[in-house]
């Protein structure tokens, strides 16, 4: 929800290692990992950039504001 605030679209489904040649950032997300930065798959580098760590940043704002 939090990127399609932001306009991004959004797609939910598996990805297959020869797509991961295309990526510029990558993270993980989920009720343990949270927004968790990909430095490196493999072969592949992604960059820790600025969409990253925005999204990092609200999440954690997000989960950790006072109920």
């Amino acid at each position: 929800q939090m990127l399609k605030e932001r306009g991004l679209t959004v797609h939910e489904r598996h990805i297959m290692p020869d797509e991961l040649e295309g990526f510029e950032q990558c993270w993980l997300t989920g009720s343990a990992a949270e927004v968790t930065p990909v430095g490196e798959i493999g072969d592949w580098n992604f960059e820790v950039g600025q969409l990253t760590c925005d999204i990092s940043d609200a999440y954690e704002k997000l989960v950790r504001q006072p109920h």
